[in-house]
């Protein structure tokens, strides 16, 4: 799976868990499709201020998954149903799961 798509799904997990500034640059950046000189120009603030903090976004995003493990668990038992439910069934459980 790419990096990007990975670190929006753990963001719809974990992204209550960051700052609100650490939020704005993820959405600005991941979900916007915003340049990092964009949003240091938006922020009043370094490019490399920018970066060092969509580093550490990651970083946290990374940490929270690997001591909750909600994506990989929620992957795991989509994993296991896969081949074994109805189509309507795995709709709902799907539902469930997000």
């Amino acid at each position: 799976m790419e990096r990007r798509t990975y670190l929006n799904i753990l963001f719809d997990y974990y992204g209550d868990l960051l700052t609100p500034k650490e939020r704005e640059y993820f959405k600005d950046y991941y979900i916007n499709d915003l340049s990092i000189t964009e949003i240091a120009d938006n922020n009043r603030v370094s490019r490399s201020a920018v970066g060092k903090g969509l580093q550490i976004v990651a970083q946290k995003l990374e940490q929270y998954e690997d001591i909750l493990k909600m994506y990989s668990r929620r992957q795991a038992i989509v994993n296991l149903l896969d081949d074994k439910i109805t189509p309507e069934l795995s709709e709902k459980i799907e539902n469930i799961l997000s």
